[in-house]
């Protein structure tokens, strides 16, 4: 299935969006990375994996620091603003028409779900929720980010990550998996959890 990348302009640089079309498709599923990674983290690819044989559109977005050939993260409101001008460029574009399920690894997963109302999300999936910064369990809580999403959510979190264990809520469930912050302890679980929730949302 072939996969189109489109540079999209955002109000800090360009952004890039890897867009794989599949006809028909009731929705699609936005995502985008971790801070220090990219789109080829092997939960990302496992989760773009799982949507396509769900029937679901998919694009994968790589930030404009990542573009431009950055590592270190942008602040979180450039993050957002970016993230919400790509949403709404696919909006009017590759993906018009379509409802949109957004999400991500990590921090991209904190940006979906900052920006969840201004995106029209119908849904946030997130992938390694940092709910703290590892090894400063006195450190602020992120769960309000989590709290915040007017949506439907899926957190699908390793049971022994760094970076803490979300609550579940009443429009949110939290699915452990073997490992770590990777992910990479079960991809079979993770493919298996976003298929069956993907289903639940058609």
């Amino acid at each position: 299935m072939a996969t189109t990348v489109v540079e999209i302009d955002t109000p800090h640089g360009p952004a890039r969006a890897h867009v794989t079309k599949v006809r028909g498709s009731p929705g699609a599923l936005v995502l985008g990375h971790g801070a220090g990674g990219g789109i080829g983290s092997r939960d990302l690819v496992a989760a773009s994996e799982a949507a396509v044989a769900s029937g679901f559109s998919v694009v994968l977005v790589e930030q404009p620091y990542r573009v431009a050939g950055r590592r270190s993260p942008a602040p979180a409101r450039q993050l957002d603003a970016a993230w919400t001008a790509v949403v709404a460029h696919l909006r009017t574009k590759a993906l018009r028409g379509l409802a949109l399920v957004c999400g991500g690894r990590s921090s991209g997963a904190r940006v979906a779900c900052r920006t969840a109302a201004e995106t029209g999300a119908t849904a946030v999936l997130c992938l390694a929720f940092p709910l703290h910064p590892p090894g400063r369990p006195g450190a602020p809580s992120r769960q309000d980010e989590l709290e915040a999403v007017p949506v439907p959510v899926l957190v699908i979190q390793g049971e022994s990550d760094p970076f803490g264990m979300p609550a579940p809520g009443p429009n949110r469930a939290v699915l452990t998996v073997k490992g770590n912050h990777s992910l990479r302890g079960d991809l079979d679980a993770v493919r298996a959890a976003i298929t069956q929730w993907l289903s639940q949302l058609r």
